[in-house]
């Protein structure tokens, strides 16, 4: 595997970006699974029949471009075309107390997203982004090495991830994550989700509680074969609720508030959205949706 990954680093955008939508093809032809839930979220959220075709070939590409991403020379800059746009609230936000706090969903190129940050802004303010550590140990070794680049750390999903993004943003630094990732039982809040109960996580309300971070809404958007990516970035479109009856009541109107946002976001692009994601699944531990 690790032999063929290397080799999938080596080729170009367009070959890969035509590799992964026969992937996304195939997938849609061979996993039940892969079209169930696709079908499932895309009718939620409206998407239209032209849409998902899309997201069919975009999930694929989202796979075949990681290869090129994780194992280019840290100390190489990124070499596909690349535009900003709203890199000036970037840009405003740097070196203010508290730090700063990117929220990026499952959408576009999010793993391009975090290296254009970190290679423009992170000499800097360093950037430190959460990740799941995979299950098989050669490639969560993979992951944590080319994660790792000049201007990014990486946080593991677990407590001590979450200490070290607390004292980054104390320190004023920039910590990105994907609001939209299903959390373990235990570290969220049922919220609705395109109309439907979502078991979402609790971390970013409370990373921007504790240490007064500003939030954006950031994404990358995989643009046609040789034309690149484009990073847009954007406030959240309203502040999220400061006051409740109770914590817990707090912490699911913030996370209500979020998922609304990553809405506005999708909708943007649907086409680019991971639809076959399990964003509706139920972690042990969390209770039911109903409560």
């Amino acid at each position: 595997m690790l032999a063929l990954i290397r080799w999938l680093s080596r080729r170009s955008p367009p070959t890969l970006h035509a590799l992964g939508a026969l992937l996304g093809g195939l997938a849609w032809l061979v996993s039940p699974v892969f079209r169930r839930t696709l079908r499932h979220n895309a009718d939620l959220a409206g998407v239209s029949a032209t849409d998902r075709r899309r997201s069919v070939a975009e999930a694929g590409r989202m796979l075949t471009e990681l290869p090129r991403l994780w194992l280019r020379p840290a100390d190489q800059r990124i070499a596909d075309p690349l535009r900003w746009e709203g890199a000036e609230l970037i840009e405003q936000q740097l070196g203010q107390p508290g730090g700063l706090l990117l929220l990026t969903p499952h959408m576009g190129s999010f793993e391009m997203a975090g290296q254009a940050v970190a290679e423009r802004f992170g000499s800097r303010q360093p950037m430190t982004v959460l990740y799941r550590p995979a299950r098989q140990a050669w490639l969560r070794e993979l992951e944590e090495t080319a994660r790792a680049r000049p201007g990014m750390a990486t946080a593991p999903a677990n407590l001590a991830g979450v200490r070290q993004m607390i004292r980054a943003l104390r320190r004023g630094e920039t910590v990105g994550l994907l609001p939209d990732q299903v959390p373990p039982g235990g570290q969220g809040v049922w919220a609705p989700f395109f109309g439907q109960p979502a078991y979402t996580m609790t971390l970013a309300a409370r990373l921007a509680q504790q240490t007064g971070a500003q939030i954006l809404v950031l994404w990358c958007e995989r643009l046609g074969p040789r034309e690149g990516y484009v990073v847009r970035v954007s406030p959240l479109p309203q502040p999220l609720p400061s006051e409740a009856a109770s914590d817990e009541a707090l912490q699911v109107a913030c996370a209500t508030a979020i998922n609304r946002a990553m809405e506005q976001l999708i909708l943007q692009n649907p086409s680019q959205y991971l639809w076959p994601y399990q964003r509706y699944k139920e972690p042990r531990g969390s209770g039911t949706a109903h409560g």
